[in-house]
């Protein structure tokens, strides 16, 4: 089939590069001329794990294309993807889509013949209607449909769950829209191995939100029971471990740490409680206040775990801190809560010297304030502490750098505010671990 996606960001970019290996002829359409003319040399603007791999594969066989011309894809394509994002307005109180709105609103005039617009995009109940009533008034022609199509991917892991997804949700309204987004998902669907949920638009709107509202949650309580840890001294990994073997609860996600931040949880619980507090549902609204207040707090226990620590205030001291982007897998700093963090102890006095394997630029750019260092251990030289603030794995599992590391900082204390880190390897080098929800553990004890 002919696919365009129209806008090329983290969801955009990742989804034309999943269609061009499914087999697609696709046009990715990206405003931002810079933007657009990194993905036209087969390479991406960003860091998604395996990523630059599609690009290098499709973009020189011209399965996969670039441009800035939504009129080149509207000609080309008989399907759209609607992936513009859909930030958290100004005043915190839901999505702002009127970037999914402009972007119907250019492409729907532009269509000569039929085609179907389907979008991925996360929204608030509501936007698909009026999506559809842009169709109504601006559509040349008749014939166009309408799907919602809402992702459910991870940053870092977005190409392959592009490829190999735990489910497709489609919510439509014909069976012309249908057999169209079977024909998409075909080569996924033939696997036999996942199941598509075909249901009305309001419902795929909603069932989006509630995920990731209850992922939100997942996270903040295991954080909440993490605190009540530190307070009694009882280990929260095994709290979780023997939470996680109820099946009806499972591992994923119950991992103590900086609570969840990114481009999609925040601002999709924050959008997801606005809403349902407009509804009047006054349940739903007290449980996700309470998720996010929460996540909130987990940089004033992160705090207070650092200066413990280290035994003295903050003002002074140098920090090696490891991680910016928001989790392990990609280059995204929005909301990431290791910078987050990363400021708190900026402003209390301390020089905070960062590494990150993938998105130091995009940190450096966001909080210039803040020193920044090549290597793990440039940033660790001298520190009077260590800081765990991303769960790459070259921080918390390789044996290497505690040895390394420990050359170089004399005070041989490590905090890890992801609780991902293998202690075995930082004690036998003589390091002093502290995680969160968990006791602290000095070598030979």
């Amino acid at each position: 089939m002919r696919v365009s996606v129209i806008g090329c960001g983290h969801l955009g970019a990742s989804h034309a590069a999943a269609m061009a290996e499914l087999g697609h002829e696709v046009v990715g359409v990206e405003i931002d001329p810079d933007k657009c003319a990194i993905l036209a040399t087969g390479a991406s603007w960003f860091y998604e794990a395996g990523m630059d791999d599609l690009l290098a594969k499709h973009v020189p066989t011209g399965r996969l294309r670039f441009t800035t011309s939504l009129a080149e894809a509207a000609a080309f394509a008989d399907v759209h993807f609607l992936a513009v994002g859909t930030p958290l307005r100004a005043d915190g109180q839901g999505y702002d889509v009127s970037q999914v709105l402009g972007a119907a609103e250019q492409l729907v005039p532009l269509l000569t013949r039929p085609a179907t617009i389907i979008g991925k995009s996360t929204v608030t109940v509501g936007t698909v209607a009026r999506l559809q009533q842009i169709i109504t008034e601006r559509a040349g022609v008749e014939g166009i449909e309408l799907v919602w199509n809402p992702e459910f991917l991870r940053e870092g892991h977005a190409v392959a769950d592009s490829l190999f997804p735990d489910r497709i949700l489609v919510g439509l309204s014909s069976p012309t829209a249908l057999a169209t987004v079977e024909q998409v998902y075909a080569p996924i669907m033939a696997r036999g191995d996942i199941e598509m949920v075909v249901t009305d638009p309001a419902t795929a709107e909603v069932a989006k939100s509630a995920a990731n509202a209850f992922l939100a949650t997942k996270i903040s309580y295991i954080n909440a029971m993490a605190q009540v840890c530190d307070l009694t001294g009882a280990n929260i990994d095994d709290v979780a471990h023997v939470m996680g073997i109820d099946k009806r609860i499972g591992h994923g996600g119950m991992r103590a740490g900086l609570g969840y931040g990114g481009g999609c949880l925040p601002k999709d619980v924050a959008a997801f409680a606005h809403a349902v507090t407009l509804l009047g549902a006054t349940d739903a609204t007290g449980l996700l206040d309470a998720v996010q207040a929460v996540n909130r707090s987990r940089m004033d226990t992160a705090v207070q775990l650092v200066t413990r620590a280290v035994g003295r205030p903050l003002a002074g001291l140098t920090i090696g801190y490891l991680g910016a982007a928001f989790k392990a897998g990609t280059s995204d700093v929005r909301d990431s809560p290791a910078l987050r963090l990363a400021d708190r102890l900026h402003d209390l006095g301390a020089t905070v010297r960062v590494h990150d394997p993938e998105s130091l630029d995009n940190a450096r750019h966001s909080h210039p304030h803040l020193a920044f260092a090549p290597t793990a251990l440039d940033a660790v030289s001298g520190a009077d502490l260590v800081v765990i603030a991303t769960e790459w794995g070259q921080y918390t599992r390789d044996p290497k750098l505690p040895v390394a590391a420990a050359d170089r900082t004399p005070a041989r204390t490590v905090v890890d505010v992801r609780n991902a880190l293998d202690a075995e390897p930082w004690l036998a080098a003589g390091w002093t671990v502290h995680q969160m929800g968990r006791p602290t553990r000095s070598p030979g004890a």
